[in-house]
This record gives C-alpha cells, sequence and structure tokens, in this order.
C-alpha cells in the first residue's frame, strides 16, 4: 500500500503512523528521514540540500522531488510507503504523481487524521515538559502525579513557548491555511479519507485499519 497520512500539528498523526508501520511493515518516510539519508549517503541531491539546510534556505521543491523519487525506489518501498510531511503544496502534489508514475507506482489513500482546531489548542497548549530529562506531560490527558513535578526527578515542568495559545493558534491558521488546498486536490483524485482523530488512539487506528483492510 502506497499512503500519504496528513493532519494538523497536535492530530497524533505520528503516533498512527508508528502503528501502520508496525502493522503493515511499510516504511515511515518523514521529509527529515529522507534529506537526512541523503545527505548521509552523500548523493548528489543531498549535497544540493544540505547547502540550502546549512545556509538556513528552504529546500527548493526540484531537489526535495528528486530526494523523494530517490527514497521510493529503494528496495524497502516494493510492497508500499507511508509519506509523512510530503507533500506540503499542491505543485509538490502535482509532481508526486508524475514521479510515482514513472516508478509504476500509484497512491492508494491519503489519510487525514481530523481533529477539530479548538481540540487541537486543547492539546498543545496543555503539553508541559520537565527541562531537565525531557519527558512530557499534558496537563488533561497525562498529568504527572504531582501538579507541576516531573515524576522522573521532581523538576518543575515547564510549557514551551510554542505552546503558548496564541503562538498554537497562529501556528494552527497557518496550517490549516497550507493543507486545505492539498485535502481539495487529494479529494478530487479520489484518494482522499477521513478518519476521526477526536477519539482514543487505538480506536483511531482501528478506523485506519478498517479502511486499509478493504484494500
Amino acid at each position: 500500500m502506497n499512503l500519504i497520512l496528513m493532519g494538523l500539528p497536535g492530530a497524533g498523526k505520528g503516533t498512527q503512523a508508528a502503528k501502520i508501520n508496525e502493522k503493515y511493515n511499510i516504511p515511515h518516510i518523514s521529509t527529515g528521514d529522507m534529506f537526512r539519508l541523503a545527505i548521509k549517503e552523500g548523493t548528489e541531491l543531498g549535497k544540493q540540500a544540505k547547502e540550502y539546510m546549512d545556509r538556513g534556505d528552504l529546500v527548493p521543491d526540484e531537489v526535495t522531488v528528486g530526494i523523494v523519487k530517490e527514497r521510493l525506489a529503494k528496495d524497502d518501498c516494493a510492497n508500499g510507503f507511508l509519506l509523512d510531511g510530503f507533500p506540503r503544496t499542491t505543485r509538490q502534489a502535482e509532481a508526486l504523481q508524475e514521479l510515482l508514475s514513472d516508478l509504476g507506482k500509484s497512491i492508494d489513500y491519503v489519510i487525514h487524521v481530523d481533529v477539530p482546531e479548538e481540540n487541537l489548542v486543547e492539546r498543545l497548549t496543555g503539553r508541559r515538559i520537565c527541562p531537565t530529562c525531557g519527558t512530557a506531560y499534558h496537563v488533561v490527558y497525562n498529568p504527572p502525579k504531582e501538579e507541576g513535578i516531573c515524576d522522573k526527578d521532581g523538576s518543575q515542568l515547564i510549557q514551551r513557548d510554542d505552546d503558548q495559545p496564541e503562538t498554537v493558534k497562529n501556528r494552527l491558521a497557518v496550517n490549516i491555511e497550507q493543507t486545505q488546498p492539498l485535502l481539495d486536490f487529494y479529494q478530487d483524485k479520489g484518494y482522499l479519507v477521513k478518519v476521526n482523530g477526536d477519539q482514543d488512539i487505538n480506536v483511531v487506528f482501528q478506523d485506519i485499519e478498517s479502511i486499509l483492510e478493504k484494500k
């Protein structure tokens, strides 16, 4: 199965990606992992990507798409793949369609883990981090035994700057604006399936399984 996983920050996309990878034994391919692998292997495109990243610039589409093509041509993708973080734009989506065609592959499903925006704000603003050991908590879903104190080392928990309410709302607004055209693109192609991400993580995965088992 060739899958793309989509979802806003806090929707639990990473958790579901790990479950899909474990159950169906298809590689979970994130944009960051692809770049790191290409750079480590010293491919020509990897070297180009590194130059842009070292300057703090965005890697241009033609380099990114080339790296994606190299990654999807590897042996471990023979029975499928799970793309996460790519494509980000309709232009990249169109390029992905072309490169998959060149590889004799096609997309089976684009899975959108959908959670209402207000619930994502609660999820993201409720995160607390231990500055000493890095353990993550949530004031509602995974609270420490003692409020504001790390279970492991007794440090005072902190809220990261990017988990502050206004920052979270702005980040979600930007993400919604960026992803809606992509969702529309895949809806028109007939690939998009929506999963209710506002449930227990195991129930979310059961819903994903029921979609994939139809294949």
